[in-house]
């Protein structure tokens, strides 16, 4: 690990003067704030923070970080569940919050231009207002763009359309010396050399900072609908998903929750969902373009549902029911955060194994002492296990069950074919994971990777590997 310096008050001022001084902080309340993000790791302030307003600035500065040797943290809305905007070293906090603009909507090339702040919330209503449409939703509307670039989000669309490198074009990146690079682009296609948008993509911002995005958009479909089912077993939800995906109906979300979640999300929102009193539910979520084709696949899904065990399939067909329902889908980590004392496993399998490992995690709760509640992705493999603390667990012995809780479901996961993380990133909290699942070969080629381009290590250090 290099040796990192502090900010001296020389180099504060040259920083004052590329951003201005009213976008350098180290007041006690800026440095809480950007101390953390929504992971349960302990706050690490950083000694400023930046708040750049184009890339030219971001470029000025980082040329400063590395020339003397500052840590710089690239930093969005924070809503990352991994640690990896902690600025584990101190030094600069560089906030993009201020670059939140969308540039620009082609609706010739069917392509976004976005800065790295905009809002995913903010991206799909322009869009959208435009009958377009940008896939990726990862479920938390507050989140940036650039920390979904950052760590390849997934979310609930990723079944039928994919994550969000499938939706990434083009980036401009700027390196650790301050240099700007472009990377891919408007083209559709792109054979030309390594690609290079692929390694930034997904790299936790640890080999540059994204200052702009151009992003692929579709045709948005006319029209939506879904399914509630509750189910008389856990077991039976999870192999239900395998039964629909066998009878080739492609839903753009397949979402499966439990009781508990449930119940703790109707306690939280002061909402009621159509049903709370069996063990297991699904979400199927369809779209299509003629009302015949979305019956179609309404039908379909309800009747594999009702044959797999559910004891009833509850059509949301209004814009109104489906809102309550994605409601409480999308809310079900701030709600969990805010009454329990958690952690999170982000593991991905295959997704015919889901029953399976569904089964066999109750088992590793009970072991640890830990209750252990699912959420997920259930179309795409990936599933959210929600580590909670017992009431009687003393909080000293807290840090290591879970710890060994969820080390205990990242092995399953890999013995099952599957990840440490399907979209959270590894970041800070969950590092130690790597060398585990991918072996120390692979993990010297992303360190080289690191160091051609960032050979002071300055950008992001002590993420995604120890």
């Amino acid at each position: 690990m290099p040796e990192y310096n502090k900010v001296t008050p020389e180099l504060w001022k040259q920083i004052e003067a590329i951003v201005g001084t009213e976008n350098v902080s180290s007041s006690p309340e800026d440095l809480e704030k950007h101390a953390v993000d929504e992971s349960p790791l302990e706050p690490h302030p950083p000694q400023l923070v930046v708040r750049p307003g184009s890339t030219e600035e971001v470029s000025r500065v980082m040329r400063l970080a590395n020339e003397n040797m500052v840590p710089v943290t690239p930093q969005g809305s924070r809503t990352g569940l991994s640690g990896a905007s902690h600025p584990i070293h101190g030094g600069i906090a560089l906030s993009l919050e201020k670059m939140n603009r969308i540039l620009e909507i082609d609706e010739d090339n069917l392509m976004a231009t976005v800065e790295p702040g905009a809002l995913i919330s903010e991206i799909h209503e322009a869009t959208e207002a435009l009958g377009l449409y940008y896939p990726p939703d990862p479920g938390q509307d507050s989140g940036s763009i650039g920390g979904n670039i950052s760590t390849n989000a997934g979310g609930m669309r990723a079944m039928k359309y994919g994550v969000t490198r499938d939706f990434v074009n083009g980036l401009e990146v700027v390196l650790a010396d301050g240099e700007v690079i472009e990377v891919g682009g408007k083209n559709v296609k792109d054979s030309t050399g390594y690609s290079l948008i692929d390694l930034i993509i997904g790299s936790e911002g640890t080999l540059g900072v994204v200052t702009r995005a151009t992003l692929r958009l579709i045709p948005k479909p006319k029209l939506t609908s879904l399914i509630y089912t509750p189910f008389t077993s856990t077991i039976d939800a999870a192999k239900a998903v395998k039964e629909i995906i066998h009878h080739k109906i492609l839903p753009f979300g397949l979402e499966y929750m439990q009781q508990h979640t449930v119940q703790t999300m109707e306690k939280y929102l002061e909402k009621k969902l159509p049903d709370n009193s069996h063990p297991a539910y699904l979400i199927v979520a369809v779209e299509a373009d003629t009302p015949e084709e979305l019956e179609r696949q309404l039908e379909t899904a309800g009747e594999i549902c009702l044959e797999m065990g559910a004891v009833d399939a509850y059509i949301a067909d209004t814009a109104s029911r489906q809102q309550l329902i994605w409601e409480a889908r999308k809310g079900v980590f701030d709600a969990y955060i805010a009454m329990y004392t958690l952690d999170e496993a982000d593991v991905c399998i295959p997704r015919n194994r889901i029953p399976e490992y569904v089964e066999r995690a109750e088992a590793i709760g009970e072991k640890h002492g830990v209750l252990l509640v699912p959420v997920g992705h259930a179309g795409d493999g990936n599933l959210h296990y929600n580590i909670l603390k017992l009431e009687e667990t003393p909080m000293e012995e807290w840090p290591e069950l879970m710890e060994a809780a969820l080390s205990d479901l990242i092995d399953m996961s890999h013995e099952m074919g599957g990840t440490a993380s399907g979209e959270h990133g590894l970041g800070y909290t969950k590092r130690r994971y790597l060398e585990r699942e991918v072996g120390p070969r692979q993990v010297d080629l992303m360190k080289a990777i690191k160091t051609a381009f960032d050979p002071n290590g300055i950008i992001n250090p002590s993420k995604v590997w120890p």
